[in-house]
């Protein structure tokens, strides 16, 4: 039996597993396909494997963070906790706003860390999270998750003839205005008036598109006005989600690249607003809650091969 906590962040639901219940587990894309299963398993959008790294520090904060600086925070080189992305498909993930929230907010929860401050290392490097504030199993949390990557060789994308931030990209016959790039994941926002189309289905074609060579997260997105956007979100591995913290910054910076909105921006999704900060010095910033769904244990009995 393998002990789960479940959190949400906006409806995006992560299971949140401790590296040490792993331990035994040789196949862990075989284990999240099985728990994420919403029929036969418990039903996620991931899972959060969350493990204690050697280092023991602690952090006096205030809340100077809302403002949207954590140089105290980033000064410290170390991180404190790891945590891996698995997708309900069963491949890893290398980065999620609200999946790696979702692991904080159970570091929290249960008290396995006090201090306001916590820096969390993920495949796409250290990122740093403030908590905010908290109640009644809901945690509020600012997260400084790095800077945008446009180089196509790193989002990775295979480019084409075109120049500048978007670029046009065939999808089943028809052509699409995208801009690809990476923050923490890859990404690919199309801009749109509406969602009166079959969005869902471009995004599934565009998450395997042959230009996107380790797929994408697909992003429409509609401008509301210089302070908000709209979104609805393909996430790659997971399909259709309700909200995406990476998702909402990559629209959010995508729309202020494109001048069609400012650097501060707050991102509609059917699950809630997520409030976005692409800084002057290029770094992303996300505010966003999780909260606690329950917890217990999953039966995972592995086939033998």
């Amino acid at each position: 039996m393998i002990p789960f906590t479940k959190f949400h962040g906006f409806g995006n639901d992560y299971i949140v597993i401790e590296a040490d219940d792993l331990i035994g587990i040789s196949d862990v894309g075989a284990f999240a396909r099985a728990i994420c299963n919403r029929h036969t398993g418990v039903g996620s959008d991931g899972i959060a494997i969350i493990e204690k790294l050697n280092v023991d520090r602690s952090f006096e904060g205030d809340d100077s963070a809302r403002d949207g600086s954590l140089d105290k925070v980033s000064a410290v080189d170390d991180a404190d906790f790891s945590c891996r992305i698995i997708n309900p498909d069963g491949s890893e993930g290398s980065f999620s706003g609200n999946g790696t929230r979702c692991g904080v907010a159970h570091l929290y929860h249960f008290k396995k860390w006090n201090a306001e401050g916590l820096k969390l290392k993920t495949l796409s490097g250290i990122k740093n999270y403030r908590r905010l504030e908290s109640d009644d199993g809901a945690y509020w949390f600012l997260a400084e998750i790095g800077k945008p990557i446009f180089d196509a060789g790193k989002i990775p994308f295979i480019p084409g003839d075109d120049s500048g931030y978007e670029v046009a990209i065939d999808i089943d016959g028809k052509n699409y205005k995208v801009v690809p790039l990476n923050v923490g994941n890859p990404a690919a926002v199309i801009f749109v008036d509406s969602f009166d189309f079959d969005w869902r289905t471009v995004g599934r074609l565009l998450e395997t598109h042959e230009r996107f060579p380790e797929r994408t997260n697909a992003v429409f997105a509609r401008v509301i006005d210089n302070e908000n956007l709209e979104i609805r979100i393909w996430e790659r591995g997971a399909s259709e989600t309700s909200s995406s913290g990476t998702c909402s910054i990559a629209a959010a910076v995508s729309a202020a690249v494109t001048a069609r909105a400012g650097r501060e921006l707050k991102v509609h999704a059917p699950g809630g607003i997520t409030e976005t900060i692409w800084r002057d010095d290029d770094e992303m910033l996300i505010t966003g809650k999780a909260e606690f769904v329950c917890t217990g244990e999953f039966n995972f009995v592995e086939s033998v091969k």
